[in-house]
């Protein structure tokens, strides 16, 4: 399991039976998920230091048990009146998923009490108003709102993404007194067994923080983003199961989520109704059978993908796409019709060369030979990029243009700029294409690398480089003279304080550095033959785990005196390793 979420899980909480007054109900339905409780790591801001609204708030930082009892000591107390209402802002250190619960002791007054609880993945959407002001909203899960707590008791609220809590006396001349005030973590308790590590911190941590941001993500469905968007997003989907892939090895959660997107989604209808969208459900199928190996599994899909090859091949002309529905590569990209052309031609090559490759292996010949002649045609016609990096990143890989061209020409224009956190790993993954490792090595330090150090623990929905000139981290009030990286940026779904700062489509860079550096890549299906070829770059060592079904892979990488490298790999029985 990776350290970094063993900084979050001090325990583990075994999977219980239902009791037998439930065992004859069809309607029970068990959780995937255990709940840890997290104490507050330091308090932030408080509307009152001088100690007259606010009393003994440091007690709110002990550990506690959940538990009220009649002791009545070590509690923040919180006191209220007609013109005062007492708040305190909290710092659970780390972005999570989950709701907030709040012990209470007995005050003199046995009423219920109400108070505002105020998530925010920021500091500064912690302390926002619902408003069209700074875009904070309760849009898909409830982050701002009003309850009551018990006298004596316990309440436990809230389902969202934050790491920030607020706390707000509400009723007037009242005094609340709180024993705890502690995050509820909800997560699958499921172990890291791929890995990676390396003499540079900075990779290390971007590596991590990839694979934490898609297990937060990975509930009850795999969603895309654990505030807003906590939806099934098959696109979106694609980065979060290579990165699935190469930490967890098989979930259920990614077949759950792809049966879901295809049972609600009727042919001739598009996945989320994006054209692109129902692509990339076909490219994660190649994927996920690639390093699986569950042809049971496939054979399920395969008279939907059928159908849905053919419903593809059918929005072609002159070896040209044709798509209808939502046209869409990734948000930044949207304004740029002539790249979604390019890139959504690009996207059919890849589609129908993947289709092909799922019907050989289901015994549908005919179709397979179909989806290869229409993608070699589409080959003939290459559209201009119009300088989008999407664009360029989607043809080198399809093999419609040399990535070397691709990246020269365009997506090393500028460095980093322009790249997207979601199309970001194509553009990663054309610059290993074209040779270009030092390229998408110093990219992921410096674009994903920014991120961590405006404070996240988890990647963004979206991000530029450009945001950080004069901007305060996401963990401290911002102060005068400063920008708001979460509430003075942003655009298109995501402006200001709706931005979601945990988005599994960032994590690009987890997969990449573990197919890359690591230099692992499935050769024969279930991962019975992979190819372990690395490129460490400036790296002195790297070394790491892969997961197959087959069991763990253990590869160190030694870069010696005279350049080359040492590479010392340990595979299960029953799979070859290619160099």
């Amino acid at each position: 399991m990776s350290g970094l979420l063993l900084l979050l899980i001090v325990g583990r909480v075994c999977a219980q039976s239902l009791p037998p007054i439930f065992e004859k109900n069809t309607l029970a339905q068990k959780d995937s998920r255990v709940r840890q409780y997290l104490t507050p790591t330091r308090i932030v801001w408080m509307s009152d230091k001088a100690g007259g609204s606010i009393v003994d708030a440091q007690n709110l930082l002990r550990p506690g048990i959940g538990q009220a009892d009649l002791v009545h000591r070590d509690f923040c107390k919180m006191i209220s009146t007609a013109d005062v209402q007492p708040g305190i802002l909290l710092d659970f250190g780390r972005e999570i998923q989950g709701g907030i619960q709040l012990v209470t002791d007995q005050p003199s007054d046995q009423r219920p009490i109400r108070v505002r609880i105020r998530f925010g993945e920021s500091v500064s959407e912690a302390m926002s108003d619902i408003d069209t002001v700074q875009g904070a909203t309760n849009d898909h899960a409830m982050r701002d709102f009003t309850v009551q707590v018990p006298w004596l008791g316990v309440m436990q609220v809230g389902n969202s993404g934050f790491r920030f809590a607020r706390v707000d006396l509400v009723d007037p001349n009242r005094e609340l007194q709180l024993k705890e005030v502690r995050a509820i973590f909800e997560y699958r308790d499921i172990p890291y067994l791929g890995s990676f590590k390396s003499n540079d911190e900075r990779l290390n941590t971007i590596w991590n923080t990839g694979a934490y941001t898609v297990h937060l993500n990975m509930q009850e469905f795999l969603w895309d983003g654990i505030k807003r968007d906590r939806l099934v997003w098959v696109g979106d989907m694609h980065p979060e199961v290579t990165t699935i892939n190469a930490v967890f090895g098989k979930n259920e959660v990614v077949a759950k989520s792809l049966d879901h997107a295809r049972d609600i989604t009727p042919l001739p209808g598009w996945m989320n109704g994006i054209s692109a969208y129902s692509m990339w459900w076909v490219l994660i199928h190649r994927d996920l059978y690639k390093n699986q190996g569950d042809l049971e599994y496939l054979r399920k899909q395969q008279k939907y993908l059928v159908a849905l090859l053919d419903l593809l091949m059918s929005k072609t002309s002159d070896n040209k796409e044709k798509l209808d529905g939502t046209r869409f590569l990734d948000w930044p990209s949207s304004e740029n019709p002539k790249g979604i052309h390019a890139g959504l031609q690009a996207m059919m090559v890849m589609t129908l060369e993947a289709g092909s490759e799922l019907c050989t292996i289901l015994d549908e010949p005919g179709q397979a030979a179909k989806c290869r002649q229409v993608a070699t045609q589409m080959k003939m016609y290459v559209p201009d990029a119009n300088g989008s990096k999407q664009a360029a990143a989607l043809m080198a890989l399809a093999g419609m243009i040399p990535a070397e061209k691709a990246n020269a020409d365009v997506i090393a224009q500028g460095g980093c700029e322009r790249f997207s956190t979601f199309y970001g790993y194509y553009m990663l993954q054309a610059k290993a294409k074209a040779g270009d490792y030092a390229g998408a090595m110093d990219c992921i330090r410096t674009y994903w690398g920014a991120m961590l150090d405006m404070g996240a623990t988890t990647f963004w929905e979206d991000f530029d480089l450009a945001w950080t000139k004069n901007a305060a981290p996401i963990t401290e009030l911002v102060p005068d003279g400063k920008d708001d990286i979460h509430g003075d940026f942003g655009a298109y779904c995501y402006k200001k304080l709706r931005h979601s700062l945990c988005h599994g489509w960032a994590s690009g860079p987890t997969s990449w550095l573990t197919e890359h550096v690591l230099g692992v890549s499935v050769v024969e299906p279930g991962g019975k033959t992979i190819r372990v070829q690395p490129h460490l770059g400036d790296l002195q060592w790297a070394e790491g785990t892969y997961p197959t079904p087959a069991g763990i892979v253990k590869i160190r990488h030694e870069k010696q005196a005279n350049g080359s490298v040492k590479s010392t790999i340990d595979a299960p029985k029953g799979i070859k390793v290619l160099r």
